[in-house]
């Protein structure tokens, strides 16, 4: 995986956790089911079904795959799912951000830039790793999350727990249903980066120690 430091130069973003699960699960598969990936790829495209669906049914009741297992070989042999490895995903994750801000959110853009900014220099463990809709910022756990929300506002989540809402913060309802994020700042404008807004985050920092 990436370091840090290196994730702070010319791409941010760092290589979400969950790859770190899928390239276990990769490394395991041998053992478990007596084929490598490559070889469970080969098997589908020369003695499977044609269509997604059918392949993955095929690789459950032929071969006793859990769910989760065939939905990810049949992704590989149509070429789909390459974000699940470190390369792959350091190349996409850069076009999510891209598409998040495309068109009438374009000028939320250099705002997003400077929360990744803000978020990476708290500290050298801080990560932010991009999904197709959100950014969140990890450092052991999530704790704070960049969105997009409308075409003038980015929505800074915070993962503060129980904690009570004051001054700008807006409770999301989060710690009741048991989400990580529970909290929120509305950002519209650079301006509104400002000190509450990082008080807050170095809280939800030091809350995931």
């Amino acid at each position: 995986m990436p370091s840090t430091s290196a994730a702070r130069g010319k791409n941010p973003y760092s290589v979400h956790p969950s790859i770190a699960m899928v390239e276990k699960w990769v490394a395991e598969l041998p053992a478990k089911t007596g084929r490598s990936v490559e070889q469970w790829i080969a098997l589908v495209k020369k003695d499977g079904p044609k269509g997604h669906a059918e392949r993955r049914e095929w690789l459950k009741t032929k071969h006793g795959l859990g769910s989760n297992a065939a939905w990810w070989i049949a992704d590989r042999v149509e070429g789909k799912g390459m974000e699940d490895t470190p390369d792959g995903y350091l190349k996409t994750a850069p076009k999510w951000v891209d598409a998040m801000y495309a068109g009438p959110k374009a000028a939320l853009r250099p705002i997003h830039d400077e929360l990744v900014r803000v978020g990476l220099s708290l500290a050298p463990d801080v990560k932010a790793c991009p999904c197709q809709t959100i950014v969140p910022l990890f450092r052991n756990h999530v704790i704070a999350q960049i969105k997009p929300s409308t075409r003038t506002r980015i929505d800074f989540g915070f993962a503060l727990g129980d904690t009570k809402a004051t001054g700008r913060l807006i409770d999301t309802g989060g710690f009741k249903k048991k989400d990580r994020i529970t909290h929120r700042i509305e950002v519209a404008s650079a301006k509104d980066i400002d000190a509450e807004l990082k008080r807050w985050l170095r809280v939800a920092y030091d809350r995931d120690a």
